[in-house]
């Protein structure tokens, strides 16, 4: 039977454009479907704004794949032409014991990184527009800032499409038969390769079944809050880092000011979404409440009351680690997903290890973390709930 392509990316998101490029890169023939527009706003890859940091508090393991992806965010960059990454540094604040501090100080020890611990003194010389704690301290991490996640997505579909990708845009997927040759089909028509990288993000348990696979997945509704400060220049990214806090029960981030006009801040609690097609995007008071409390009570010369909001979705596995790998039942299957709302920033090296397991079977990066089988093998102990 003829084929459409060497290889189907299912997804053309954060994850999936990626893939797209660099298979397209190796001259594969490869094909992207994609439900919507590549940089649409109805999945998990918007809101203007996404954190690189390599302090990385949710395990020392994670920065050699972020040193990586580094590398591989200018490369995008160079071909595209595209502003996707700007440094400002990353600040974390908290107690010496919290996992914010702890955690990512055992990282930057770990690897070495261009880093500054704060005493609490330093920290409010620095940094006075944030309100500090007498038990907190700040960790500055040096190679961290702002990605633009539409902009980098939009990028990396437009430069796949350049080396000779084709992307069908505007294409549900309606099922997917593995095989020796897979077929997808979308659209009204059916599509064949040798391979397949599924990289559906939030709907990734809707073509679970077709794949025979059962991953453990928890959806989650998320809202992205901005707020208007006093002064712009103040909250400029030369002058004000990303920043990372955790205080008591309460956990939040935030980004100066990228558009100048506005401060963003995600503190918000996650609420389990049924169904990602019906994702409740209407914002109500009690979406505000949680981020408006933390600018309030924690940032100087930013009014507390949000001017805009926008709801997104995250991916969650029970432990909160990525699922990439090749499927459990299916070797031509590479499955990207459960990004547990820190895989953003991997991006590009997540369409690395993608192209390597098609053309080559294996990758020399460190994945076996992410190994899908893990859940297969119910090696997972516990289930991520609501924060």
């Amino acid at each position: 039977m003829e084929l459409d392509a060497d290889v189907i990316v299912v997804g053309i998101g954060t994850m999936g454009s990626q893939a797209l490029w660099q298979l397209a890169a190796r001259g594969l023939k490869a094909l992207g479907i994609e439900q919507f527009e590549p940089g649409h706003e109805r999945g998990s890859g918007h809101g203007g704004s996404r954190i690189f940091r390599t302090a990385y508090m949710e395990g020392q393991e994670y920065v050699p794949l972020l040193k990586s992806a580094y590398g591989l965010w200018r490369r995008l960059e160079r071909e595209s032409g595209a502003d996707l990454l700007t440094l400002t540094g990353a600040l974390s604040i908290g107690a010496p014991d919290t996992r914010f501090i702890a955690g990512a100080l055992a990282s930057v020890r770990a690897h070495d990184l261009d880093h500054e611990l704060l005493s609490t003194r330093q920290l409010r010389e620095r940094y006075p527009l944030h309100v500090v704690a007498d038990d907190e301290v700040g960790l500055l991490d040096v190679v961290a800032g702002v990605l633009r996640p539409e902009d980098a997505i939009k990028a990396a579909a437009r430069r796949a499409e350049e080396l000779g990708a084709t992307i069908v845009r505007n294409a549900p997927v309606d099922s997917i038969t593995p095989g020796d040759t897979v077929a997808v089909r979308a659209g009204g028509r059916t599509y064949r390769a040798r391979h397949l990288v599924v990289s559906a993000g939030a709907w990734l348990g809707r073509v679970q079944p077709d794949l025979g696979l059962a991953f453990p997945l928890i959806v989650y509704r998320v809202v992205m809050t901005w707020f208007r400060p006093d002064s712009p220049a103040s909250f400029a990214p030369n002058r004000f880092p990303i920043f990372l806090r955790e205080r008591g029960t309460l956990e939040w981030d935030g980004f100066p000011c990228m558009d100048g006009e506005t401060v963003k801040v995600l503190a918000t609690t996650k609420i389990p979404v049924d169904d990602p097609s019906q994702l409740d995007r209407d914002i109500r008071r009690e979406d505000l409440e949680k981020p408006e409390y933390v600018v309030r009570e924690f940032l100087r010369g930013v009014d507390p009351t949000a001017i805009r909001a926008q709801a997104c979705m995250l991916t969650f596995t029970p432990d909160e680690h990525f699922i990439v790998g090749p499927s459990p039942r299916h070797g031509n299957v590479v499955v990207l997903g459960g990004f547990s709302g820190h895989g953003y920033k991997f991006a590009p090296l997540m369409g690395e290890i993608a192209a390597d397991l098609v053309t080559e079977g294996r990758t020399s990066h460190p994945i076996e973390l992410f190994r899908p089988a893990r859940f297969a093998t119910h090696e997972t102990e516990s289930v991520a709930g609501p924060a």
